[in-house]
């Protein structure tokens, strides 16, 4: 599974998130997106964690929290939808 980390303040870190989050376990990938154009932080983050149940325990205890001034959406990150991977393919 990985966590969606949303409503990022734009000086939050890799560093910053590994440690916020390794107070509920194991870090294992940060993934903090940048605009293709500017390289400006987007305001979001990916995080994986080593076990489910961490990765559980940080959703629910951090979605809604205060962060860097933000208030912190946390939730199991969505796949990206098929339509969007393949919809430049001529059928």
């Amino acid at each position: 599974m990985t966590i969606y980390v949303g409503n990022l303040s734009y000086r939050a870190t890799e560093a910053d998130l590994k440690l916020v989050f390794a107070e509920y376990g194991e870090v294992k990938r940060v993934v903090l997106p940048t605009d293709r154009e500017t390289g400006r932080l987007r305001g979001f983050a990916f995080v994986d964690m080593s076990e489910d149940a961490q990765e559980g325990t940080a959703i629910t205890e951090l979605d809604g929290a205060e962060w860097m001034g933000r208030q912190l959406r946390v939730n199991k990150a969505k796949p990206r939808e098929e339509e969007r991977q393949g919809s430049w393919v001529k059928r």
